[in-house]
């Protein structure tokens, strides 16, 4: 019997799965939060454009059918985002818009337009 506790036989498949399962434990908390990331920027992509058409249609470079901010609206839900605000003053568009990630919707807001004095 004593012989047999000193056996390491099968230590190595112990390992194995053990190394295995630290890898699948690391790759499931790391998924989710690169994703989020990657929603992030997707959201920040779509705002950027959105708020670029905004301005575009309102100094007259585009010309559109409806309003800025229905254009914006337009270019966002292209994006994957809808709008949540879109204000323009002047030639400048600001616009927010939102997305849902995984679990959580996600915001960003972008303006555009001449540079301030």
């Amino acid at each position: 019997m004593r012989h047999r506790l000193a056996d390491d036989r099968g230590a190595g498949s112990v390992l194995a799965l053990a190394v295995i399962g630290a890898v699948v434990a690391l790759v499931v908390g790391i998924v989710p939060v690169l994703a989020i990331l990657v929603d992030t920027q997707r959201a920040a992509n779509a705002a950027d454009a959105a708020a670029l058409a905004a301005a575009d249609a309102t100094s007259g470079a585009v010309a559109t059918s409806g309003s800025a901010c229905e254009l914006a609206g337009r270019v966002a839900r292209r994006g994957g985002a809808e709008v949540v605000s879109c204000e323009i003053d002047g030639l400048e568009a600001s616009v927010a818009v939102r997305l849902t990630a995984a679990l959580f919707p996600v915001t960003a807001r972008a303006r555009a337009g001449p540079p301030p004095p």
